[in-house]
C-alpha cells in the first residue's frame, strides 16, 4: 500500500478578472454584447476566442504537480502572488481547480486566514464543537480532546466570549489549537502563525513537529521566514509564477530561493499590476555600491546603499516604511525604519529614501531584502517579501584567513586591549 497521502497532477486555477472601462461607465450594451459573444461560444464549443477587453484570464496556477508521504512535513514557498495560498485552498476543499486532479487520503484541517472556520457570532467553546463536527468528529470525541485545545490556547477566560471579540492573536491560538488536536491526518497553516507573538509560534512549531514524527501526520506549511521553513520542514516547494520552480530537500530549496535575486541587476522596478494599496505603494528599490552604479554584487570593504523610491497617495499621521535584511539560513539581520530618524507623519507625495550599510558590516553571504510599510500594531499597507538580493563578497576583511568558517552574521572591529602580566 503507497504511503502517498496528497497526489497533486497537473493541476491548474484560472480566475478572470474584470477591467472597468476607461470612462469609467459599462453601458448595457456593453453587458448585453458581452453575454451574447460567452453563450456563443458556449453553444457552439467554439475554438474561435472573442476578445472581450473588460474581462482578462489570470492562471493562479498552472499544470502543477507533486507527492506528500505520509509523515512529510513539506514547506511551500514562493514570493507574493506566486500561487501559494490558492493551492492550499484548493487542497483544503475551500475552491475548486480549473483542471488537474488531486487525491487525498485522510482527514485535512486548515489554518489559511485569521478567521477561517469560525463563526463569529458564536463563542470560542461553540466554534470548537463546530470545528470538530465538520472535521466528521463526535461530541465523544470533540470532549476527549476539549481541555487540551483550551490549555494549548490559552483562552479559558474567554471561552464563553463570542469569538468576534477577540484580537487577531487570540483567534489565531485557538484556531490553531482547534486544528492540531482534533486528530486530522493533514495540517496545512498559511502565514497566518505570523499574527501571534513569538512564543507562541514555537509552541505551534513544537506542535507541528510532534503532529509529525510521534503521530505520523503530515504538516504543509506556507511561510515567508526561511529559518522557520528550514527548522520545521524536511522537503519544501517553490512556486514561480503559479508553476514550480523547485522541489526537493528543504535545505537545496530554500537556497536556491534566498540566492535567485543575485541573478538581477540590483534594481526592482514594481509594475501597477502588482499594487494592491490605493494609499501608498513602492515604485522602485536598488542597490548602489560605492561608485554609484546599480549592482548586486558588492566588496566587503565598500558601503552599500538601498534606495527606495515609493508613493503616499493618502496622508498618515503615523506610517513606518522600511526594510528588513535578511541572511542565507533565512535569518533576519536587522531592519531599519524611517522612524528611528525622520517625524512619523507622511503627507501626499512622491519619496526617495536612501540608508547606507557601512564597509566591514556583513559578513561575506548572500542576502535578501523585505520591503514594507505599516501603521504599527494596526495595519500592513504593503509589504514584499525577499524583492530583492545581494551577495557581499570576501575581498580582504579581517577575517578572510577564516574564510569558510562561521564567523557570525556581522564583522565587528571592537577595540582590543591587552595588558601584559608577566612574561616567563
Amino acid at each position: 500500500m503507497s504511503d502517498t497521502v496528497i497526489k497533486v497532477e497537473n493541476l491548474s486555477k484560472r480566475y478572470v478578472i474584470g477591467h472597468q472601462a476607461q470612462n469609467g461607465n459599462v453601458t448595457l450594451r456593453d453587458v448585453i454584447a458581452n453575454s451574447a459573444r460567452s453563450l456563443k461560444q458556449k453553444i457552439f464549443n467554439s475554438n474561435q476566442k472573442f476578445e472581450d477587453p473588460a474581462h482578462e484570464e489570470f492562471w493562479a496556477l498552472k499544470d502543477v504537480s507533486f507527492e506528500i508521504k505520509q509523515g512529510d512535513r513539506v514547506g511551500i514557498i514562493g514570493r507574493n502572488g506566486a500561487g501559494k495560498s490558492t493551492l492550499l485552498k484548493i487542497l483544503s476543499r475551500i475552491t475548486e481547480p480549473t483542471s488537474g486532479r488531486i487525491s487525498i487520503k485522510g482527514r485535512v484541517a486548515s489554518l489559511l486566514e485569521v478567521g477561517t472556520g469560525f463563526h463569529a457570532e458564536l463563542t470560542g467553546r461553540e466554534n470548537i464543537f463546530l470545528n470538530g463536527a465538520i472535521l466528521g468528529m463526535s461530541r465523544a470525541e470533540i470532549n476527549k480532546k476539549f481541555d487540551e485545545i483550551v490549555d494549548f490556547a490559552e483562552v479559558e477566560k474567554f471561552l464563553d466570549t463570542p469569538v468576534k471579540h477577540y484580537s487577531s492573536g487570540m483567534y489565531v491560538r485557538l484556531a490553531f489549537a482547534v486544528a492540531a488536536h482534533l486528530e486530522p491526518e493533514i495540517l496545512i497553516v498559511d502565514e497566518v502563525l505570523a499574527v501571534g507573538d513569538s512564543s507562541f509560534q514555537k509552541k505551534c512549531l513544537g506542535k507541528m513537529e510532534n503532529f509529525s514524527d510521534k503521530e505520523g501526520r503530515t504538516v504543509l506549511f506556507v511561510s515567508h521566514n526561511m529559518a522557520t521553513i528550514s527548522t520545521l520542514c524536511h522537503r519544501a516547494i517553490w512556486l514561480v509564477d503559479g508553476q514550480v520552480k523547485l522541489q526537493g530537500s528543504v535545505e537545496k530549496v530554500t537556497s536556491k530561493y534566498l540566492n535567485l535575486g543575485i541573478e538581477q541587476s540590483g534594481e526592482v522596478v514594481i509594475s501597477e499590476t502588482h499594487q494592491k494599496n490605493q494609499r501608498f505603494c513602492f515604485l522602485k528599490v536598488s542597490l548602489i555600491d560605492v561608485y554609484g552604479n546599480i549592482n548586486s554584487v558588492f566588496d566587503v570593504r565598500h558601503p552599500i546603499k538601498i534606495r527606495l523610491i515609493y508613493q503616499v497617495k493618502h496622508s498618515f499621521k503615523v506610517l513606518e516604511i522600511g526594510f528588513k535584511i535578511i541572511n542565507s539560513a533565512g535569518i533576519s539581520v536587522f531592519t531599519v525604519d524611517r522612524s528611528f530618524h525622520l517625524s512619523s507623519e507622511v503627507a501626499v507625495g512622491i519619496y526617495q529614501a536612501e540608508v547606507e550599510i557601512p564597509p566591514l558590516f556583513l559578513a561575506p553571504n548572500y542576502y535578501s531584502v523585505n520591503v514594507g510599510a505599516h501603521i504599527p500594531n494596526v495595519e500592513i499597507i504593503s509589504l514584499y517579501q525577499s524583492l530583492i538580493s545581494f551577495e557581499i563578497e570576501e575581498t580582504g576583511s579581517n577575517m578572510s584567513a577564516y574564510k569558510g568558517a562561521d564567523i557570525g552574521i556581522v564583522l565587528v572591529d571592537f577595540p582590543w586591549q591587552e595588558l601584559v602580566v608577566s612574561i616567563k
